[in-house]
Formats: structure tokens, C-alpha cells, sequence
């Protein structure tokens, strides 16, 4: 099972290294020595944060990724950041894996082929969106085909290639330790480190993916936790492994840029081209490898537009986005998340050109500051819990380690590349956390403004529950069925409205609600256990309210993860048991509305009221000011 979730979510992870090690390479420039220090920091590094990131996995088996581990163990203001760089991150996954995956394509075809580069990209980037909008997966066994494909073919070329030039094996370590003390006594040795440092930060892109298995934790079969780590040892094992061995393959075989291939295209065309083959079938065992490498980018890009709606989703349940986000399940919102993403992406192709060394820079930046946030909120867990937790300081040491390591990338990118790019990335991010902070203030005005209809129409009760009266329900008699939210002043509102307008007419008065739940995602069992406490508070309130009045009443409630959907069916039900009803709504109504509050409401009392009307089910919607 571990394996089958390392090849569904280590595409991303994986497919980094057609990108990050040549980033990291081509920024040491003329001084190619220091790859073998790349190489050896790359493949220690992706375990320092792999093993940090197996904690993210114990602490939230329900999943959850950046933004809810910030949240949790940061603070809401840390999760927002969090959140938004994910955002962003899931736009550059898109961007990235279509720029590197149409470069090693265009690396089998002539120069002038370059030409057509932005456009390809562009046009692959509005297919990838149209699929996912039509419910587009790639299907696992295709999946498989490719991921197992290009790890089977880099890992030959790579054991072949080291082993085809063993005989410089023996030198390579005295030879780099010799070129790196003529180094650093022409240069200095802050040259030489600052020299280092800057590649070893362009080549971060090698490590994203990494946080895949926690962020979809919920998705692993149980046990969990044990599934998760062995599926992250083999994400690590395999990412070091190809990445290492990759940067290994441009010192041994000395490779150099050509302006129309990748990196990767001119050191396995050098591989094959040794093995003296006729010049079609080299290009055809060149062209196999490349296109694995682009099916295996391509297939990349799914992780954006299936991890950028539940971003949205977590970040909509804390008010930070339109709620509406938080309904995973509806195919409206998941296309719009969707569309969102996608247009994000192609975006940024547009404003880089498809410069895959420019989109590494962005991509580092926001992957980084994640992890970053994620591993600090580890520490400081584990700082909080050394008196409960005997293991701690292990647990600790290993976090803090991981936090240096991606904290020190971070920080090196930003400074390093701030101009060229890296300023984008950050403005970006800036403004969305911006915009999310003008959204959650919204949401906090209309909450306070709605705990005073509460006030005035729902005030505390004055009665004793034992002693209410309990008249029959005749399921003959006119009806009226309230859809009730969270807020009992709106569905107390509309009970009154009722009454006031038809004194007398309706005899028994039935008040529905739906629990949104993803005990998965959002909370597992208690979050459930709470939520259910507070529906059948409020649904109590409403029926001995009727009672008091002598009026027959009841109440039901359903949970699930489709309000709309499951609304429906509980009203479908409850009108053929009383046939002769109609249902009741409220709607807010600001006296400034405009697009962006219409926005930010996701207005399901006229959703409800079309879906039942086709269902030729009469519902009246009531609307009342804010």
C-alpha cells in the first residue's frame, strides 16, 4: 500500500529532478567542481526534510498539509501565510511542470523549434485545465506506467553512466578538494560559499513534493502513520537517489550547455551515444527518455489542480476565502478552484516566457516558505510538549534541523534572486494574504451583526423544557418546512415572518438542517461529535419554541460533505411524509451590495429554492438586512 501511495503522490516530488539539479548545476558556472558537494548536500538534505516531515504525518493523520499545521501549531495568522504560499505554490507546480516538460520535448527537435515553446505551453496549460474542469484523473495504472518508466530508465543511465566512467572515480574527491583550495585562495572563501550556497538554493526545486504524503494523509490506507512513512521513504530514497545521481552524471561526464536542450537531454544523449548504436535508434532511445520525463511532468500538474481546491476548502472553513471553497464535494466550487488555479498558472507562464530558471526561483521561494512554517510549528510543538513527551528532544533536534535547512534555502533564494523574479513571488503572495484578510474581516462584521439578530429574535429561553406542551403532528395539515443554518435570529425571523403573515394557516412546523462535514479533512471524529451538539441545540430551540406556543413541531438532520445535495434529499423526504407544505429560507441582504460581497456569499437559499422548484416544491425565501 506504501507503494501504491508513492506512485500516486510522488509524480510531483519525482518529476522535480528533470528541473532542480540542472538549476543548481549551471548556477556554479565555469567552477563545475562544487556539483560533487551539490550532489552530496542534495541527497542529504531531501532526508533531513523527508524525516522531519514524517512528524507532520504522526501529529495529523487526517491530513491536512501546510495550511492546517501552521494554523494549528503557529496561529491563524501563520496558517493564512502558509495558506496563501500554497496557493501560489499549486499555480508554479502547474507552471513549472508544463515549462520543463515542453523543454525536454523541444530538446529532440531543431533549434527553431524553440519558437513555438510559449505558445505550446500555453496551450497545453488551457487542455490541462479543460480536462480537470470535465473530472479529469490520470488513471493509476497509466500512472504507474510512467512514474515506474522514468524511474527504471534514469536509474539505468545513472548506475551505467558512474560505472562507464569508474575510472575517474578515484580522482574525483582529491581532484575536488584541490580545484576548491585554488578556490578559495584566488576568490576567498566567502566566494566559495557564497558561490555554493546560491546554487545549492536554486536547486531546492529538487526537494518539492516532499510534503505530498502528509498533506493527503487521509487518503492512505491504515495504518496510517506506517503507511505514510514507508511511502515517504520510498519518495526520499528514489528523489536523492535520481537527483544526486544526476548532478554525479554532469561532473563525471562533463557535460556542457546547449541552447536548445536540457541539461538532463544532453547528458543521456552523451550516455546513449556511447554506446555506439546507428543514430536512429539512439534518437529513438533518447526520444523514450524524454518523453517519460514529460509524461511524468505533465502527470505533475495534477497535484495543483486537485491540491489547490482543498486549499481553498481548509482556508474557506477559517473564513479566509469565500465559503462557499469549503464545499469540496460540489462540482461548481471544485471548478472554480479549478479555474482558478489554472488561469494562475498560465498567468505566470505568460509573464515568464516558460523560463524554467526563472519558475525554479519562484517555485523554491513559496515551497520553502511552507516547509518553513511547518517545521517551526514542529519545534515549537515539541518544545511545548518536552514534559509529556519523553522522546522530545530527538524529535527536536531532528525538526530544528530540517527548519535550518529549509529556512537557510529560503533565505538564500529571496536575497539571491529578489530581483530576478523572486520580488514577484512575494508580491503575489503579499496580495493574496491581503485579500484574505479583507475577506475574514468581512465575515467578522457580519458575524457580529448577525449575533445581534440572535439577540433580537432568538433571546436565551425562558421555558422548561419538561413542562413545554407537545401537540400531535397531523401530517394532513399545511406545513411549513424551515431550512435552518447556524444562526437561530434568521430562522426565528423567518418563523415569526410566517406567522405574521398567515396567522393560524400552518399547523405543524418542521425545522431541517445539514451538518457540512469531512471528519477526513476538517477535524476527524470530535470536530463531528461538536458539530452534531450544536445542530441538535439549535433544532431543539426551534421545536420547543413551536411547543411553547402550543403549535405541533419537530425536527431532522443529516450530515455530509454536499450541503445542497443533502438538503435536497432530506426535504424530498419530509414532503412526502407532509405533502400539503412549503419551505422557508432567509437570505441576508446588504444595503451596499455589490460584486465582491456577492461574492463572498454563497447565497444557498436560492440555490435550494431553484433545485426544489424543479422538483416542483414550493419554497419561499425570506430576505432580511444586515
Amino acid at each position: 500500500m506504501a507503494f501504491l501511495a508513492w506512485i500516486s503522490l510522488g509524480a510531483d516530488g519525482l518529476s522535480s529532478v528533470c528541473y532542480g539539479p540542472e538549476a543548481g548545476f549551471l548556477a556554479l558556472g565555469p567552477y563545475t567542481h562544487l556539483g560533487l558537494y551539490l550532489a552530496a548536500a542534495t541527497f542529504v538534505t531531501v532526508f533531513i526534510i523527508a524525516l522531519a516531515y514524517n512528524q507532520v504525518i504522526e501529529l495529523f493523520p487526517s491530513g491536512g498539509g501546510g495550511y492546517k499545521v501552521a494554523t494549528q501549531l503557529l496561529g491563524p495568522r501563520a496558517g493564512l501565510t502558509s495558506g496563501a504560499a500554497l496557493l501560489v505554490d499549486y499555480m508554479l507546480t502547474i507552471a513549472i511542470s508544463i515549462a520543463a516538460g515542453v523543454s525536454a520535448l523541444l530538446s529532440l527537435l531543431p533549434p527553431e523549434a524553440q519558437a513555438y515553446k510559449l505558445p505550446i505551453e500555453v496551450a497545453l496549460g488551457i487542455g490541462l485545465v479543460a480536462l480537470n474542469l470535465r473530472g479529469f484523473k490520470e488513471p493509476i495504472k497509466l500512472l504507474l506506467v510512467v512514474l515506474v518508466g522514468f524511474f527504471i530508465t534514469h536509474a539505468f543511465l545513472i548506475v551505467y553512466g558512474i560505472i562507464a566512467q569508474a575510472d575517474s572515480l578515484p580522482d574525483l574527491i582529491p581532484d575536488t578538494l584541490v580545484e576548491t583550495e585554488q578556490l578559495t585562495q584566488e576568490m576567498g572563501w566567502i566566494f566559495a560559499v557564497s558561490l555554493f550556497l546560491r546554487a545549492y538554493s536554486l536547486g531546492a526545486g529538487t526537494y518539492t513534493g516532499l510534503e505530498a504524503v502528509s498533506n493527503n494523509a487521509n487518503m492512505l490506507s491504515e495504518p496510517r502513520v506506517r503507511t505514510g512513512k514507508y511511502a515517504m521513504f520510498y519518495m526520499a530514497g528514489a528523489l536523492s537517489f535520481t537527483a544526486g545521481g544526476i548532478l554525479l552524471l554532469y561532473l563525471l561526464w562533463e557535460v556542457q550547455p546547449v541552447a536548445h536542450q536540457t541539461l538532463n537531454a544532453v547528458t543521456f544523449g552523451a550516455i546513449i551515444d556511447s554506446w555506439q548504436f546507428n543514430p536512429t535508434l539512439s534518437f529513438t532511445l533518447l526520444a523514450l527518455v524524454m518523453i517519460l520525463e514529460a509524461g511524468l511532468l505533465f502527470a505533475a500538474c495534477s497535484t495543483g489542480f486537485l491540491g489547490g481546491p482543498m486549499v481553498l476548502a481548509s482556508m474557506a472553513v477559517d473564513s479566509w476565502v469565500p465559503r462557499q471553497f469549503r464545499n469540496l464535494s460540489a462540482r461548481l466550487v471544485t471548478q472554480n478552484g479549478i479555474l482558478l488555479i489554472g488561469l494562475g498558472a498560465i498567468g505566470i507562464l505568460l509573464w515568464t516566457e516558460g523560463n524554467v530558471a526563472v519558475l525554479v526561483v519562484l517555485y523554491s521561494i513559496n515551497v520553502f516558505l511552507t516547509f518553513s512554517l511547518s517545521l517551526l510549528g514542529l519545534c515549537r510543538h515539541w518544545w511545548r510538549s518536552r514534559y509529556d513527551e519523553p522522546n522530545w528532544r530527538s524529535r527536536l533536534l531532528l525538526a530544528s534541523l530540517g527548519f535550518v535547512v529549509a529556512s537557510g534555502i529560503l533565505v538564500i533564494t529571496v536575497v539571491e534572486k529578489f530581483t530576478e523574479g523572486g520580488w514577484l513571488t512575494l508580491l503575489i503572495t503579499g496580495l493574496i494574504i491581503g485579500l484574505c484578510v479583507l475577506i475574514k474581516q468581512h465575515y467578522e462584521q457580519v458575524r457580529r451583526q448577525l449575533q445581534l439578530i440572535d439577540a433580537l429574535y432568538a433571546p436565551r429561553p425562558d421555558w422548561d423544557e419538561e413542562k413545554l406542551p407537545e401537540p400531535p403532528l397531523d401530517a394532513a395539515q399545511p406545513t411549513a418546512i424551515f431550512l435552518i443554518g447556524k444562526n437561530r435570529g434568521l430562522g426565528m425571523y423567518a418563523l415569526k415572518w410566517l406567522n405574521e403573515l398567515f396567522p393560524g394557516h400552518f399547523k405543524n412546523f418542521i425545522f431541517v438542517s445539514v451538518g457540512e462535514v469531512d471528519t477526513e479533512s476538517y477535524g476527524g471524529k470530535g470536530a463531528l461529535r461538536s458539530l452534531q451538539y450544536q445542530i441538535e441545540n439549535s433544532l431543539r430551540y426551534y421545536v420547543h419554541y413551536c411547543h411553547q406556543q402550543g403549535w405541533a413541531a419537530a425536527s431532522y438532520a443529516i450530515y455530509g460533505a454536499d450541503v445542497e445535495a443533502e438538503l435536497e434529499q432530506l426535504i424530498v423526504k419530509v414532503v412526502q411524509e407532509y405533502p400539503n407544505s412549503v419551505c422557508l429560507a432567509s437570505k441576508l441582504i446588504f444595503p451596499n451590495e455589490n460584486w465582491f460581497i456577492g461574492w463572498l456569499h454563497n447565497h444557498t437559499a436560492i440555490a435550494m429554492q431553484r433545485r426544489l422548484h424543479l422538483r416542483e416544491i414550493q419554497m419561499i425565501v425570506t430576505p432580511i438586512k444586515i
